[in-house]
């Protein structure tokens, strides 16, 4: 029978978390995310796949969506062949995953001070462990082949001849995936530590939490703000639009990837890309019709208010919301802080926030078919979807908001904190 000295010292020992606890951490982020990409591509019609696909395509959008590899591939039998690539991420999926995985990793942590470095590397090794183990069910699920009608220009030679008959399907590079996998939950539950004002750190961290802390708050505070409005919007375009459906699909799927371009593209960052054959951007139609021409188009406020003056708007939206986050970021920092400290917190991290904007919002799809290597064929089939971000610009503009930004954000904390003293009594 143990003493209560002894007790008493084991209950000090002892974390308060265990594998039960990152347990249900997991399964509350894989859960949220299965039902939003079921939900999702229902919306957007994928029930009907034949085959009994539907499991396979959720497990295969829950998988890019944790940053795993999803290979699309076909075959056209000896004389043709296939080519398609894809990558893009369901960013609304990928945000419900990180926010339960990150709020699950934070709640045995909370009311604690000062957590050691081995604790906290232990508590996330668990949570990492069985996150890869999730995650490896599913890849093991996401994978199907279709059978892909086709307009064929040889008159029916290309099926019943040369028994070319397309198929695509899609399958997940497992130990890709795996690696992607674990550099995914590793950086949730990073941020989740920097975002999280009562998180406990390492003794030796603690002094960095007053720079950092309040910047990556405010810009997660942000891209959620974005994330809300984008919701407001996309459900107002759902009950007066007439495309219900389509438009629950994307919010679902997609969202985030259409808010934080619209983000960027308030910045005044440029984009380029191009849309051709029967794929395109889901919405607004106002992207389909700048980014479809033959060549690679530029994508940017100006492009866009040549097709709707309405576009100007963002310009504002993103300076407003910058703004408000760099007086947040302020009111959360030490009132010691100085403007110069302020506007280079916020430079950092608003350039950090656009290069994360500009790496998970870019689209690649390529599908085509080549018949004895004479280029594409079939009307039907053939099609490329490309966005991508002019980086280093969109970084240095990034940086002159942020500091700008920050200047002024740290003004306004110091009048708001002169009013709130001269107001107490």
């Amino acid at each position: 029978m143990s003493s209560p000295r002894s007790t008493g010292r084991d209950n000090v020992s002892r974390p308060p978390h265990g594998w039960a606890d990152a347990l249900v951490a997991v399964l509350a982020g894989m859960l949220a995310m299965i039902a939003v990409a079921a939900l999702g591509l229902w919306a957007a019609g994928a029930g009907q796949l034949p085959g009994g696909a539907f499991p396979r395509v959720v497990a295969a959008v829950v998988v890019m969506a944790a940053g795993g590899s999803v290979a699309v591939s076909g075959n056209a039998g000896a004389l043709a062949e296939t080519n398609a690539d894809l990558s893009v991420l369901p960013l609304s999926v990928t945000l419900v995953g990180a926010l339960a995985v990150g709020a699950g990793f934070l709640r045995p942590l909370r009311h604690r001070a000062v957590a050691g470095g081995r604790e906290l590397a232990g508590w996330a090794a668990r949570v990492a462990a069985l996150w890869l183990l999730a995650l490896l069910g599913l890849s093991i699920l996401a994978r199907q082949t279709f059978a892909v009608p086709v307009d064929d220009p040889t008159g029916g030679l290309l099926d019943d001849v040369l028994d070319a008959a397309p198929t695509v399907g899609f399958r997940t590079e497992i130990p890709l995936t795996l690696v992607l996998g674990l550099l995914w939950a590793a950086g949730v539950l990073v941020l989740a530590l920097l975002v999280s004002r009562g998180a406990p750190l390492p003794a030796r961290l603690v002094r960095f939490q007053e720079p950092v802390r309040p910047a990556a708050h405010a810009m997660v505070v942000l891209l959620l703000g974005y994330v809300a409005l984008g919701t407001v919007v996309g459900l107002v375009v759902a009950v007066t639009g007439g495309h219900s459906a389509e438009t629950f699909a994307v919010i679902l799927l997609g969202l985030p990837n259409l808010v934080w371009l619209a983000f960027t593209l308030g910045l005044g960052v440029s984009w380029e890309g191009k849309v051709e054959g029967p794929f395109g951007l889901p919405m607004p139609q106002v992207l389909d019709s700048v980014l479809r021409a033959p060549d690679i188009s530029t994508l940017d406020v100006r492009t866009l208010a040549a097709q709707d003056g309405r576009a100007w708007w963002l310009v504002v939206v993103a300076a407003l919301a910058v703004l408000a986050a760099a007086l947040l970021m302020a009111l959360r920092s030490p009132a010691r802080t100085r403007a110069w400290q302020h506007a280079a917190h916020m430079a950092v991290a608003l350039a950090l926030t656009v290069l994360f904007c500009c790496l998970v919002a870019r689209v690649s799809a390529h599908l085509g078919l080549s018949l004895l290597g004479l280029g594409e064929v079939g009307g039907g089939l053939g099609g490329e979807v490309l966005l991508r971000p002019r980086l280093w610009s969109a970084l240095g503009i990034a940086l002159v908001w942020g500091a700008v930004a920050g200047l002024l954000g740290g003004f306004l904390a110091s009048k708001v904190r002169r009013r709130n003293r001269d107001r107490s009594p």
